[in-house]
């Protein structure tokens, strides 16, 4: 009911990708936002609008601390489109990415913890025809610099469908640039299926693993070979999961229980598994002294 008024704030966070809106970097801060307050501009210390104030975090309705606005420029891109053709089209590469955290970083070789890691890549997609795999880093698009992985999506988003643009990627602790084709996003179903249990080998990561039979790994739809059937340790530790379907250990595939122990005897501190979890796949850092 009340109308004209200001409220102020800091910006907390930028690039915050929300649940069901990975495309739009959300601009956050603990402006107070309260419903009916949507659409309205946040404005910077010079009086530029460089958000439209769009969504809250609550558990009541009312506002908590935290509030979210889209930034003027994803706003103007949207309108432009519209203006132009009515409708929004959206980049897309074809892959699924997670953050490089500091014990990832340690694994591949990098300096620090950034950019985007590419945990899978989808057959036929415009990744996989530039030659991109799980494992390849990707620190830059056209020169815009990839801090961390939330910032990819619009990026790759905001640039046209058909478009050629140059990737700056980390692949075996080194740069290298790649030319890759935009597709334009579209919905993609998913369906995934999990295996059931069966004998168990154990790894020293406290990992209990077995062979996929083959139709499991066709009602999977994976390339891994193993499937995790019980987890302790270290690996627990970590985040793995009974059901996981293992895919490689620091970037290389392996396809026995043999091979999977020879590459972790072969690691160091640090060892990276690349699992598939349902119908994504992710990279698990593990540390193996923990």
């Amino acid at each position: 009911g009340f109308d004209n008024s200001v409220t102020a704030g800091i910006v907390s966070a930028t690039a915050r990708s929300l649940p069901g809106d990975a495309y739009t970097p959300f601009i956050q801060t603990d402006v107070a936002v309260n419903p009916g307050n949507s659409g309205g501009p946040l404005f910077n210390l010079q009086g530029e609008v460089v958000g439209i104030n769009s969504q809250i975090y609550s558990r009541t309705g009312g506002y908590q601390g935290v509030s979210f606005a889209i930034p003027i420029d994803v706003a103007m891109n949207v309108k432009d489109q519209l203006v132009a053709s009515g409708r929004v089209q959206r980049g897309r590469i074809g892959v699924t990415i997670q953050d490089v955290n500091q014990a990832l970083a340690d694994s591949f070789g990098l300096s620090r913890p950034r950019g985007a890691l590419i945990s899978q890549v989808e057959d036929g997609g415009p990744a996989d025809k530039a030659g991109l795999k799980a494992g390849d880093v990707i620190l830059e698009v056209d020169g815009t610099v990839i801090e961390r992985s939330g910032e990819l999506p619009a990026v790759i988003a905001g640039i046209k469908p058909g478009a050629q643009a140059t990737l700056t990627i980390w692949r075996e602790k080194s740069e290298r640039k790649i030319r890759i084709k935009v597709g334009e996003l579209e919905d993609e179903p998913a369906v995934a299926y999990r295996g059931p249990a069966g004998d168990a080998d154990t790894g020293k990561l406290g990992l209990a693993v077995r062979p996929l039979t083959g139709r499991e790994r066709q009602q999977l739809q994976t390339v891994g070979m193993l499937v995790v059937e019980e987890a302790d340790g270290p690996a627990a530790t970590a985040g793995v999961e009974p059901g996981d379907v293992l895919i490689a250990v620091n970037g290389e595939p392996v396809a026995s229980v043999a091979e999977f122990r020879s590459a972790v005897e072969a690691s160091g501190a640090n060892v990276a598994l690349l699992i598939q979890r349902g119908n994504a796949q992710i990279f698990v850092p593990v540390r193996i002294d923990s």
